[in-house]
């Protein structure tokens, strides 16, 4: 959850002088505020258009088939990413929106969805590893579903105890609630990515593709378990610790460095990896990432 307002707390003003004066003077001038948090939209922007050309290059290649995992994987990057650029260019007519839990709904929407679009590479796995072993895959989507439902179940009321009685527990135990969230997510990534990685190693070594599949699965594995696992541990500190507010415009540096760790590079890192245009025809049953 970014930021809700424009001045820290007192003892956020007390840590942030032990900081080199220089980082102290780019938090609290409003120039660089602007100059950061525009360049944050820039690659936020960036990321967007990658997302949307590639589903575009991916519809092109194969318009007989519907929303397969990889068009909704592209489209919710598009989405994800789209909407945190526009927060980062309106961020101050988003910080003065009323009543606050405005904020915070804008605000923690786009981290909702970047949880429900790497989720749906966890499931996309779990999938392939299932069907590599023969075992059913039939309650694996419909668990997809309901994870996600509950987190956004959850979070949605979060949000409403919030608006009813904004206390700052409530905020903690927000900010909580989504580190949880994020180390599910590692996990998640942890388990199928490594199951996956350790199956395709079996593989005999003459098996087409076998190198560069695992090539791909072991490098976004460990991209995207370690953005979650630090979302989580930055998230730990924001709820508890002022000088790592992610909540107040005056800390850009450190918005700058989270988006940019958790964010910005693991997205287009996957988006990098993943780039290959599925076949034209001739695959029955087509719904993979490639």
């Amino acid at each position: 959850m970014p930021f809700l307002s424009s001045s820290s707390s007192s003892s956020s003003s007390l840590n942030l002088k032990e900081a080199p004066n220089w980082w102290s003077d780019v938090n609290e001038s409003p120039v660089w505020q602007d100059r950061i948090f525009h360049v944050l939209a820039v690659l936020y922007g960036i990321v967007s258009v990658i997302a949307v050309i590639q589903l575009v290059r991916i519809q092109l290649r194969v318009p007989e088939y519907g929303w397969t995992t990889q068009k909704v994987f592209h489209f919710l990057n598009f989405l994800v990413n789209g909407v945190r650029a526009l927060v980062f260019v309106f961020r101050r007519d988003a910080q003065n929106m009323q009543p606050e839990i405005l904020q915070h709904i804008l605000l923690d929407i786009p981290s909702l969805a970047f949880f429900t679009t790497y989720a749906l590479l966890v499931l996309f796995w779990a999938e392939i590893y299932y069907q590599a072993r023969a075992v059913s895959t039939d309650g694996l989507r419909p668990t997809f579903f309901t994870i996600n439902a509950v987190v956004y179940m959850v979070q949605i009321a979060l949000w409403l105890v919030l608006w009813w009685k904004p206390v700052h527990v409530m905020v903690i135990v927000s900010k909580m609630f989504f580190a949880g969230v994020s180390l599910f997510a590692a996990l998640g990534f942890l388990l199928y990515g490594g199951r996956l990685f350790l199956m395709l190693q079996r593989f005999p070594v003459e098996s087409k593709g076998r190198r560069k599949k695992l090539q791909e699965v072991g490098y976004v594995t460990t991209i995207c378990f370690t953005c979650f696992l630090i979302r989580c541990i930055m998230m730990c500190f924001d709820a508890f610790d002022d000088a790592a507010d992610l909540d107040v415009l005056d800390h850009p540096i450190l918005n700058f460095i989270y988006y940019l760790l958790v964010e910005i590079l693991p997205s287009t890192l996957v988006l990098f990896i993943l780039r290959k245009l599925p076949p034209k025809r001739g695959i029955t049953q087509y719904h993979q990432i490639q």
